[in-house]
C-alpha cells in the first residue's frame, strides 16, 4: 500500500474501536471525494470479513444480487438473489457466525446509494444490527457514504431502528494545506514549494482524490488544463456528477451555488431567495444540506437574527468550476496556461485565497499566539448610513474578524500578492475609516488589531504602522 498522510487522528480512533471488546457500529462520512474508502482500507489493510460498495442509480433488486454475488463468493455457496433485504442480511449473519471468530469485520461502502426507494434497506439494516448476539460474537461494523446530509439524517440521527445504535461516527473534512503538501511532496512527489502547494490548494481544495490525478511530468498550469479544459479531461464533468451523485434533486442544490459563486462577500437566505427562485423549507433543507457538505458555510453577525446570516461558497473546486471550467466558451485546450496574469484569474486567486484563510483559522489563531484565548470568528459588513449627529458613513466589509475574549478584535485583511503587500496611502486610509466604522457600528470598547493575512508580508514603508499583526502563507501551513 502506497505512503499515507495526514488522517493520523481518524486512524487511531478506527483501530482503538477495532481493538475494544465489544460490538461497534462505526459511521464514517464527509464530503465526496474526501478519502472516507481509502481511510477505511488503509486503516484494516483490507481485511474485512465482508466488504460491499452500494451501486450508483441501481434498483433493490440489482443491488441485492450484486450483494449475493460477493457473498456467494466469500462463502463457496451458489445462493439465488435474495427477495428483500432482510433476508439479504440473515444470509450475511449466518455466513458471519459460520467462520467461528471472536469478532467478524463488515464494511458496507456507499450506503445512501443501498438506500432505493421502498427498498426497506434501513430496516433491514437495523434488524441486521440489533438482532446482533455480542456472546455469540463481536461484530465490528463500518459504513460510510459520500451523501452526508443522508448519513446525518437517516443513519446518525435515525429516529427509528437504528436511534441511538450508532456507538461511533468519525467526520472526516478535506486535508490542510500542510496535508496537502505532505500528500503531493510524500505521496505524489512532485516537489512543490509552498506557492505551488497553496495555488494547487486554490483549485483543487484539500479533495485526496483530485490531487491524486495530477502528474509529476507535468507543471502545475498544465496539469490543470489536462484536467479540466482537453478533450473529455476527467474533471470537465465532475462538478455535475459531484450533485447528481449526492441529492435526489441536485437542480436546487446547484441553483444554490450557482448565484453563491456570482458574488465574493456571501449572500443573505433573502438574497440566496431571489437569485435563486428557491424559498421556504425546501431553502432551508438545500441550505443545511450544502452546510453539512462542505459546500458552503454560514456566519451571523453580532446582534443579528438567524435570518440575518450571510452564506458563502467556500468549496475549492465547485468555485473553480463554475469560475472558469463551465464558463468557457473558447474550447482553448491550454486556456489556463494562457490565462496568467489575467484580471480575471487575478480575482478569483484573490477571493480563493480568502477562503483558504477561513478555512486555516485555528492556523492563524497559532500564529498570532491566541489558540487558548475563547473567540468568537465572523465575518461582518455594513451599509453605508447617515447618524444621529448628521455624519455620513460609507459602507465597509471585513471577511474575518476574531472577536478575543481577552478584550481584543482581529480585523484581518487578506491579500493574494505576487510578492510583499505594498499599503499605499488611500488604502491606509480606507482601513482606518473601516476600523472606525466597525467601532461604531458595533459600539465595542475592545482594542481593534489591524491583522494582515498574505503571502510574503507587508512591505515595510510609511504606512506599516497600521499593521498590528502579520500572518504569512507559511504559517497557514502550520
Amino acid at each position: 500500500m502506497i505512503n499515507f498522510v495526514g488522517r493520523n487522528e481518524e486512524i487511531k480512533s478506527l483501530r482503538k474501536y477495532d481493538a475494544s471488546e465489544k460490538s461497534e457500529f462505526v459511521a464514517v462520512y464527509g464530503r465526496r471525494r474526501v478519502g472516507k474508502t481509502y481511510l477505511l482500507q488503509y486503516a484494516f489493510h483490507g481485511q474485512f470479513d465482508f466488504e460491499y460498495t452500494g451501486l450508483y442509480h441501481v434498483g433493490a433488486k440489482e443491488q441485492r444480487k450484486r450483494f449475493q454475488d460477493i457473498l456467494n463468493l466469500a462463502s463457496g455457496k451458489q445462493e439465488a438473489t435474495p427477495e428483500d433485504w432482510f433476508s439479504a442480511f440473515d444470509r450475511l449473519k449466518q455466513y458471519l457466525l459460520a467462520q467461528q471468530k471472536e469478532k467478524v469485520t463488515v464494511f458496507l461502502d456507499e450506503l445512501p446509494w443501498m438506500d432505493t426507494q421502498k427498498s426497506n434497506f434501513m430496516a433491514a439494516l437495523s434488524g441486521f444490527w440489533n438482532g446482533w448476539k455480542s456472546h455469540e460474537c463481536i461484530l465490528k461494523l463500518y459504513v460510510c457514504g459520500s451523501a452526508t446530509t443522508w448519513m446525518l439524517d437517516k443513519l446518525i440521527g435515525d429516529r427509528g431502528g437504528l436511534h441511538g445504535r450508532i456507538t461511533r461516527s468519525i467526520y472526516l473534512a478535506p486535508f490542510t494545506l500542510r496535508e496537502t503538501e505532505e500528500y503531493l511532496n510524500q505521496v505524489k512527489h512532485m516537489h512543490y514549494g509552498q506557492r505551488q502547494v497553496l495555488e494547487t490548494y486554490m483549485v483543487f481544495g484539500g479533495i485526496p482524490y483530485y490531487l491524486d490525478m495530477l502528474d509529476r511530468e507535468y507543471p502545475l498550469s498544465e496539469n490543470v488544463d489536462r484536467l479540466f479544459f482537453f478533450p473529455n479531461a476527467p474533471l470537465k464533468t465532475e462538478y455535475d456528477f459531484l450533485f447528481r451523485s449526492l441529492y435526489k434533486s441536485p437542480l436546487n442544490y446547484q441553483k444554490v451555488i450557482e448565484a453563491l459563486a456570482s458574488t465574493l462577500r456571501g449572500m443573505t437566505r433573502e438574497e440566496i431567495s431571489d437569485a435563486s427562485g428557491i424559498d421556504g423549507g425546501e431553502l432551508t433543507q438545500v441550505l443545511k444540506n450544502l452546510e453539512a457538505c462542505d459546500f458552503i458555510r454560514s456566519y451571523l453577525f453580532p446582534k443579528k437574527t438567524t435570518r440575518a446570516k450571510t452564506y458563502q461558497l467556500i468549496d475549492m473546486f465547485c468555485l473553480f468550476s463554475l469560475r472558469f471550467v463551465q464558463q468557457q466558451k473558447n474550447s482553448d485546450i491550454h486556456f489556463w496556461t494562457k490565462s496568467a496574469r489575467s484580471g480575471y484569474r487575478n480575482a478569483w486567486a484573490g477571493y480563493a485565497f480568502e477562503q483558504t484563510c477561513l478555512s486555516h483559522v485555528q492556523q492563524i489563531k497559532e500564529k498570532l499566539g491566541i489558540s487558548g484565548i475563547l473567540s468568537g470568528v465572523y465575518a461582518w459588513s455594513s451599509r453605508a448610513f447617515t447618524d444621529k449627529d448628521g455624519n455620513e458613513w460609507k459602507g465597509g466589509q471585513i471577511d474575518l474578524v476574531i472577536d478575543r475574549n481577552d478584550h481584543v478584535i482581529n480585523l484581518c485583511e487578506m491579500k493574494y500578492s505576487q510578492t510583499e503587500y505594498a499599503i499605499d496611502g488611500d488604502y491606509a486610509e480606507k482601513i482606518q475609516n473601516r476600523m472606525e466604522l466597525f467601532r461604531k457600528v458595533q459600539r465595542t470598547k475592545k482594542e481593534l488589531h489591524c491583522t494582515f493575512v498574505t503571502l510574503y508580508g507587508v512591505k515595510n514603508n510609511n504606512y506599516i504602522d497600521i499593521v498590528n499583526e502579520q500572518v504569512k502563507m507559511e504559517d497557514l501551513f502550520g
